[in-house]
């Protein structure tokens, strides 16, 4: 596996306003940057007329060093995606690595 793509973790803090808890996405800050490998997962449109959208999932390979949480945010190719579950630490062998399953929406 070749680490040639590069992708930045953003994480929000948590806000309480009157109704309940939520990420504040506006001072969300970076807390890694660095090389991965993407690789596709799936891709999938709306077949309803009226809601033109497309949905892609992705798998992102990162090194050990990484710490994406389930509630990050990820920036790669200048499109925002979503941590869809919670991300897989492989530390055994010869390549440890962390697995993020991405999803991102167009409009």
């Amino acid at each position: 596996m070749r680490f040639e793509d590069l992708l930045e973790i953003w994480r929000a803090p948590i806000v309480q306003d009157g109704y309940s808890r939520r990420r504040d996405w506006d001072n969300a800050r970076r807390i890694w940057s660095g090389p991965a490998s993407v690789q596709p997962y799936r891709a999938y449109e709306d077949r309803d007329p009226s809601n033109e959208t497309a949905s892609t999932m992705l798998n992102a390979y990162l090194p050990p060093s990484a710490e994406p949480d389930s509630a990050d945010r990820v920036l790669y190719n200048g499109a925002w995606y979503d941590v869809l579950s919670e991300p897989a630490r492989w530390d055994k062998g010869r390549l440890p690595h962390v697995v993020v399953r991405l999803w991102g929406v167009t409009h």
